[in-house]
């Protein structure tokens, strides 16, 4: 079996880890620096985009809760996943719990980046 190989990093990145989606296609996760203070979903996504990035799915936050939650406050953080149209999934890196808020609630933000495997 071929080890897998962790892609070259930038300064302040974080190696995730690999990951699956739903067709078979996997990836490398690396969270990127910095810590986006508390806005809208919308202005998250464009400021995620804004630096290379996307918010995570609620797949790879929970991965980011499991193993790297040291990297984040303790606050709630937006996913990149709609839920209905005025509602996202978010994360809240106090107790690892995840629901749906309104697009228009200010939460934190982290982005990651996706290399394929």
């Amino acid at each position: 079996m071929q080890q897998l190989q962790i892609p070259p990093l930038s300064e302040g990145e974080v190696y995730v880890g690999a990951i699956g989606n739903k067709v078979g296609d996997f990836y490398h996760v690396v969270l990127l620096p910095g810590d986006n203070d508390d806005a809208t979903w919308k202005a998250q996504m464009d400021w995620a985009k804004s630096i290379g990035g996307d918010l995570p799915n609620r797949i790879e936050q929970a991965m980011l809760w499991a193993d790297h939650r040291d990297h984040f406050e303790r606050e709630w953080y937006w996913s990149n996943e709609a839920d209905g149209s005025g509602w996202a999934w978010c994360q809240d890196f106090d107790n690892g719990s995840q629901d749906s808020g309104v697009k228009f609630y200010k939460l934190r933000a982290r982005a990651v980046r996706r290399l394929p495997i």
